[in-house]
């Protein structure tokens, strides 16, 4: 009979390249911070109820409330209150909160992630199938999502919200109900906006850091304490990490701890921190079809493409075109003055999608060129590696441009400030140049770890510029729109 070998694992010290010095000042604000989490994690469950409780009144009660009288504010109606809630609020901030708190939202907050974990302890807990578990699923909830909401009016109509938001819950239930044992497969598979926070996390000034790590990219496990199924002593990646706490052990030399870290400091470290191809391509995507989402509503062009496109299906007399789609697919509310055709639902989403493809195409073509002149001047690695790697450039200017086109709304109350309008389009334009600079100074960050010497970066960053701008230029309405 063969004895067993018993093999033992290298690890790792924790270094400044993936996580950041922890400097003795901040350790005692970070020692404090920790220690409270780890203290109340039990008492999360409560948060979550109460999330969960104020998410079912923003998102229903407006159903069966009156239409709110037009001079109605968030102070004065509730249907009014909880839609600025919504988008005003909530959208803009969960994302701009990644950069200080990364993923904080979805293990501490978040009402869906917490009820698919909850009705995952009574379900059948069934393997997680392979359809799930792909990379891109995440990228077609986002886009799929971001389309409907557009066609149903999601910002204007309470049903509409009910309708996305309600049924995105639902999804979250029965998933976490059929799929997976203890763990949360909804938040790490399928949530439209969690692969979004994950993918801008790695911007965030927090991470959850093996104190010893094993050398090697990180793992998928579905044993252990993490909920997202990270293999925690490998873990050198926030994409996946939802804060949530229970791997944390303070007491524990081999614990995972809480550190600060310079805000970008994982993307310009990105070569030791597993860049993922499908990763930089979703970045790409979400940010074209977000971009179609806000310039269909403000483009003089797509009425003009909308009535040229109804035109010619009527002389070729397909007029089931011009009839009144479903309520479920698009915005039916006669009341309010909205009534959407089978023409809308095509149009609007084919704008998009063409836009997503046309911008995802031109980000593509310029971290191609930045890859193809990083090798000429000196970068180390293949092709797809330096591609993977730069396309992680444009988190700052993507973010940025997201929160400022299709959270606009955020901005609204400093219009009724001294500032003015004027004061909206000076911080929105400053965030957009801050978003830009930030880009400009992962890519050259990105490149050095990609062996460029410094007098040489500035020719492969040039691509990388021209992108940002582009994102910019084709924001420009929301940016210095009234």
């Amino acid at each position: 009979m063969s004895q067993k070998q018993h093999v033992t694992i290298p690890v790792l010290p924790i270094t400044e390249n993936s996580v950041g010095m922890q400097s003795s000042s901040a350790k005692p604000v970070r020692d404090a911070i920790e220690g409270f989490f780890v203290r109340h994690r039990h008492q999360l469950i409560w948060v979550h109820a109460a999330a969960f409780v104020a998410f079912i009144a923003v998102i229903f009660l407006p159903l069966f409330l009156s239409e709110p009288p037009e001079t109605a504010t968030p102070f004065t109606n509730f249907t009014t209150f909880a839609n600025y809630a919504m988008w005003g609020l909530w959208f803009p901030l969960v994302f701009l909160s990644v950069i200080f708190t990364g993923r904080s939202w979805c293990g501490l907050l978040c009402p869906m992630g917490a009820a698919s974990e909850w009705l995952n302890k009574i379900g059948p807990q069934r393997p997680i199938p392979a359809w799930m578990r792909w990379e891109g699923t995440p990228a077609v909830s986002f886009v799929l999502t971001t389309i409907l909401g557009q066609t149903l009016g999601v910002r204007d109509h309470p049903e509409a919200a009910a309708e996305i938001l309600g049924g995105t819950m639902l999804a979250a239930l029965v998933v976490g109900f059929f799929y997976g044992r203890k763990k949360r497969a909804w938040c790490r598979h399928l949530c439209p906006i969690g692969r979004l926070l994950g993918l801008y996390s790695r911007l965030g000034a927090i991470e959850f850091a093996p104190q010893v790590r094993r050398p090697g990219r990180d793992a998928y496990s579905q044993k252990g304490a993490c909920p997202t199924m990270i293999d925690l002593v490998g873990k050198n990646e926030s994409r996946h990490c939802i804060e949530c706490f229970r791997c944390v052990n303070p007491a524990a030399k081999g614990s995972v701890r809480m550190e600060f870290r310079r805000p970008g400091l994982e993307i310009e470290n990105i070569r030791d921190n597993r860049a993922n191809p499908a990763e930089a391509w979703f970045l790409f995507l979400d940010t074209g079809v977000a971009l179609g989402a806000f310039l269909w509503l403000v483009l003089p062009q797509y009425q003009a493409i909308r009535q040229s496109i109804g035109v010619w299906f009527i002389e070729k007399g397909w007029t089931w075109f011009l009839e009144i789609g479903p309520s479920w697919l698009v915005s039916v509310h006669p009341q309010r003055g909205e009534v959407f055709l089978w023409l809308d639902f095509f149009t609007i989403s084919g704008f998009m999608v063409t836009w997503m493809i046309a911008l995802t195409a031109l980000l593509a073509a310029t971290t191609s060129a930045a890859a193809h002149l990083s090798r000429l001047v000196g970068g180390d690695g293949s092709f797809g590696r330096r591609f993977s790697e730069l396309g992680y450039q444009y988190a700052p200017v993507a973010m940025v441009s997201l929160v400022i086109g299709l959270g606009a709304m955020l901005f609204d109350p400093i219009k009724f400030t001294p500032l003015g309008p004027a004061g909206v389009q000076i911080l929105k334009g400053s965030l957009y140049v801050v978003g830009v600079v930030w880009s400009v100074w992962l890519s050259q960050k990105i490149l050095a770890r990609q062996g460029v010497r410094a007098s040489k970066r500035w020719l492969p960053i040039l691509p990388g510029i021209a992108g940002s701008i582009v994102i910019g230029a084709c924001w420009w309405p929301a940016i210095f729109g009234a």
